[in-house]
């Protein structure tokens, strides 16, 4: 019996369910003939409107039949945009649609969108750049500028500052942007998602790639 107690659970976690996904991150750097090619298109100033295949997605680190495991859920259904005025980003604004955020486990989507966060009343999560992001020069394609961000994330009824590393790579034709959001529960008044044979602690991340067209 405590076999079947021991190695049941780690089998479906590491064999059944896997590994979770590794966090998005920016695309590999480009070939030297990429760059040149992308060096007769600098940046240029204006909006950058969110593009396909970005991504969000929530990362919470749980104990799930007494065995670690990260429980991931993502959403690509994203809008909004970024601003850049010469070397600086002076706004932005990106929304998520949190009942479009979707995990490898059907029951732990029906906890996220109606005990954790009920988002039949708070439908959406919005971060606001709150301060101009300097970026000293253009940088040229393919090459990595590591910053922080600072701005307002509002989410189950919370508006609360927070900051942040975001990393970005200017391709040629878009611009990426990683990053990860430390998100303590409490903060914005969102119960311990905690239930059943999960057990959470008081925090998690929101991590994000978006891709933006000029």
């Amino acid at each position: 019996m405590l076999c079947v107690t021991v190695i049941g659970p780690f089998l479906f976690l590491h064999v059944l369910e896997g590994p979770a996904p590794r966090p998005p991150s920016l695309s590999a750097p480009k070939s030297s003939a990429t760059s040149s090619v992308a060096a007769t298109a600098p940046i240029a100033s204006g909006v950058y409107q969110v593009a396909a295949n970005s991504v969000v997605e929530y990362r919470v680190a749980e104990i799930l039949f007494g065995q670690s495991a990260t429980a991931v859920g993502k959403s690509s259904t994203i809008s909004g945009s970024m601003t850049l005025d010469d070397a600086a980003v002076t706004a932005a604004k990106f929304t998520v649609q949190l009942a479009t955020v979707k995990s490898n486990e059907s029951l732990r989507d029906v906890q996220f969108r109606g005990r954790i966060m009920d988002v039949a009343q708070y439908p959406d999560a919005v971060f606001t750049l709150t301060a101009p992001i300097s970026l000293g020069t253009l940088p040229p394609a393919g090459r990595v500028i590591n910053t922080t961000a600072t701005g307002n994330l509002a989410m189950h009824g919370v508006t609360r500052s927070v900051r942040f590393t975001i990393h970005a790579e200017y391709t040629g034709t878009e611009i990426e942007v990683s990053g990860s959001i430390p998100i303590t529960f409490a903060n914005w008044n969102i119960q311990n998602p905690s239930g059943g044979p999960a057990q959470v602690g008081s925090s998690g991340a929101m991590d994000f790639l978006l891709h933006l067209s000029h």
